[in-house]
């Protein structure tokens, strides 16, 4: 097979024929104008992939590849979940030794299959395994590679594996009871005490290297405990007897369990007892206060919770010993009194007013005050106070964790939020590149954000857990941006919010570059999610649909048909899509670069249209010759400007024919069978023979025609109305 480049994405095929792996082989000189998009590929459903290589003329010519190699797939198991690990390396498949094989080397493999984020590390005897050769020996993954090709390990040397062992695993998809075991010892109560781990066995304890409140909000949250979060270290609750097993732990306190945290391996450490982990969950009382409102968690509007209810106190005889109380109460060393009004007022109860303290206090329950709920004030007296932090290191908690759900890749999706123990979505009101920016920086990417309204990533099926949010762009987390009680809304999953983070903005390229440079490039993915009739189509997969539209008296206009460029100021359409509206150029406008047609996207453009050429053959009351071509408005030959998301397609060359067994493809934003898709589209049909067509079309059918579909009345895909084009 040819030498065609590494793909970091998966793009072959697993030994269950449902999921991408990567390819291994390397191509040292690539076409100049293939960039890094040569690479051993399936995308019209041959019987073998292939890829572009320069010959021994030195042109860029094309042929078959073998997309195994780096493959895995599980061998021996009960069912796909599980089994012993063999890997595809030169044309051979192979085990690997299971010494040092762990959780983490089998998550790896568990995640390149896409069977679960989580593996169990199993051992299976060779026996079973059949007479394969071993591989590999002494694997050691990190777990945040792509796959198992990107793991340290150690070329078999034809000694004996350990036991004669060999590397299997159990892969499933993360749960609560799938989570490292974990509780409290040693604590005045069940909220708190030092955290222990259970490992290969036995129980043992977390050294507090890197320990902080972002860790133990997720160990309280693992445990099912609300209320707030504080990190011990220096053994605070006691010294531990058995093994340190944790060391380096590091959460952003957006995970579930801190089995998904940073850490490092098991008994990998340099600490002693002295150094346990510990922490309290303070759960949250009559008495308990917050700072709401403000720009981070050290200030805001002073709220106190009574009868499971949050309500504000009021300023009357509000001093600075109050505030040290209150301040010191929530962690900090003390604080100030806020007197712009800035911040938004509460609809919610007063619960506390004339409160005095000393000072001295360590929470504000044990100050002089009246009753709960007995005060002569206004919303216009809450107390507003800032704390000061210790130092700044101090770290906000983050609040309930985020995720991304249902994107082309880890760094987007529709943002889904976890509170009261169920993943719900975001309504979309409001919901701006400001709310982005912090969901993005709470999961920990740096880039430019983008937000994505009206469902972009598909409909959540959860609750609606969150509407208007409300965010500077400068806060640390989410929560500090959530302004309306949890499960208040108006709306539907239609408008399901989204998130792009690390946004890359693609330069344009120059529409003079030779269409024989550019013409059927285009981004490859390696995801495709099922829909009605067909598939969800990937941004960028088909740089050049075109959407024909329909101008309306509003100036916003519709779908007419679809269409396809094939250069920078010409399109390919239907003739039968002039039909009702007539030639005038007035009518009609073409939109590139679309994706979702409610969403305005950075590399989408809508451009006039200056001529529309009919074949002159063409009759409306049959379909030969139905085919137009439309001119675009612009100057010097340059009408679009071409860019990973907008390119043209090649045209075939004077009487060449489509090759036996191929596919063809529809695409565009047709009927779905309930409406019109939000999303272009696509649907991959198999040519039908000519003798076929010709028995059931009879006269209608001409040699100037393809004809494609499918034949099985249980597969039946088809252009709909929106689709012609």
């Amino acid at each position: 097979p040819l030498p065609c480049g590494v793909r970091s994405r998966k793009v072959g095929t697993s030994a269950h024929g449902k999921h991408p792996v990567p390819n291994s082989v390397t191509l040292t000189k690539r076409p100049p104008f293939l960039g890094q998009r040569n690479f051993c590929r399936n995308p019209d459903g041959r019987n073998r992939p292939w890829c572009f290589y320069r010959n021994n003329r030195g042109r860029v010519d094309w042929g078959y590849c073998d997309c195994r190699q780096g493959s895995v797939r599980l061998k021996g198991g009960r069912n796909e979940f599980e089994g012993t690990v063999e890997i595809y390396l030169n044309g051979i498949w192979g085990t690997i030794c299971s010494d040092h094989w762990d959780n983490t080397d089998a998550s790896v493999i568990c995640q390149q299959l896409e069977l679960g984020q989580r593996g169990t590390a199993r051992h299976t005897l060779f026996s079973v395994s059949g007479l394969i050769p071993v591989h590999w020996s002494n694997v050691n993954c990190h777990g945040n590679e792509e796959n198992i090709m990107l793991c340290e390990k150690t070329t078999w040397q034809g000694r004996m594996c350990p036991q004669n062992m060999a590397a299997a695993v159990t892969c499933s998809f993360s749960h609560a009871s799938d989570f490292i075991p974990i509780r409290l010892v040693d604590g005045r109560s069940t909220y708190e005490g030092r955290v222990e781990v259970y490992h290969a066995g036995q129980w043992g304890t977390i050294c507090d290297d890197q320990w902080d409140d972002a860790d133990a909000e997720v160990v309280c949250r693992q445990l099912g405990f609300g209320g707030v979060a504080k990190s011990w270290s220096e053994a605070h609750f006691g010294e531990g007897s058995g093994p340190v097993l944790l060391d380096e732990v590091r959460c952003t306190g957006n995970e579930l369990s801190i089995e998904q945290c940073l850490k490092s391996s098991w008994q990998e450490h340099n600490c002693g007892h002295k150094e346990d982990a510990g922490v309290s969950c303070t759960p949250l009382a009559d008495g308990a206060v917050r700072l709401v409102a403000g720009k981070s968690n050290h200030e805001g509007r002073l709220e106190v919770l009574y009868n499971g209810q949050w309500g504000t106190v009021c300023d009357d005889g509000w001093t600075e010993w109050n505030t040290q109380v209150v301040c010191r109460q929530l962690g900090f060393k003390n604080g100030k009194i806020v007197s712009e009004r800035f911040l938004e007022e509460n609809t919610g109860p007063i619960w506390l007013d004339d409160i005095t303290c000393s000072g001295k206090e360590f929470n504000i329950l044990q100050c002089s005050k009246g009753d709960w709920g007995q005060h002569d004030c206004s919303h216009q007296e809450d107390i507003s106070i800032n704390c000061y932090r210790h130092n700044d290191s101090h770290k906000a908690l983050l609040g309930p964790p985020i995720r991304l759900m249902d994107g082309e890749n880890k760094k987007e999706g529709r943002v889904e939020i976890y509170i009261n123990g169920q993943w719900g979505t975001i309504c979309d009101d409001g919901w701006s590149d400001k709310d982005a920016a912090v969901v993005c920086r709470q999961l920990g990417y740096k880039g430019l954000s983008r937000a994505r309204t009206m469902a972009y990533f598909g409909e959540g099926k959860g609750p609606i857990h969150v509407d208007n949010v409300k965010c500077t762009g400068n806060e640390r987390s989410l929560a500090d941006c959530i302004k309306q009680d949890i499960g208040k809304h108006n709306c539907r999953h239609s408008e399901d919010a989204g998130v792009i983070c690390d946004y890359l903005i693609k330069k344009s390229s120059s529409s003079k570059d030779s269409l024989a440079s550019v013409c059927g490039l285009r981004i490859l993915h390696r995801r495709q999610k099922r829909i009605i009739g067909g598939k969800n189509s990937l941004r960028g997969g088909w740089p050049w649909q075109i959407a024909l539209r329909i101008k309306s008296s509003h100036g916003d206009g519709r779908l007419l048909c679809g269409a396809t460029l094939i250069s920078s100021c010409w399109v390919l359409t239907a003739a039968h899509c002039f039909k009702r509206y007539g030639n005038n150029t007035r009518n009609y406008v073409v939109r590139v670069g679309d994706y979702h047609t409610l969403v305005p996207e950075e590399y989408e453009e809508e451009i006039r249209v200056q001529e529309i050429v009919q074949h002159p053959e063409y009759r409306p009351d049959n379909s030969d010759y139905d085919i137009a071509l439309v001119k675009l408005q612009g100057l010097h030959e340059q009408c679009t400007r071409f860019s990973a998301h907008v390119l043209p397609a090649c045209l075939p060359f004077r009487r060449e024919r489509p090759h036996k067994a191929s596919n063809c493809y529809i695409t565009g934003w047709g009927d779905t069978g309930r409406a019109y898709s939000r999303t272009l589209q696509q649907a991959a049909i198999p040519l039908i023979p000519k003798r076929i067509c010709e028995e059931r079309y009879h006269t209608k059918f001409t040699g100037r025609m393809l004809c494609a579909g499918s034949l099985h009345a249980q597969k039946q895909v088809d252009s709909c109305q929106g689709d012609s084009g």
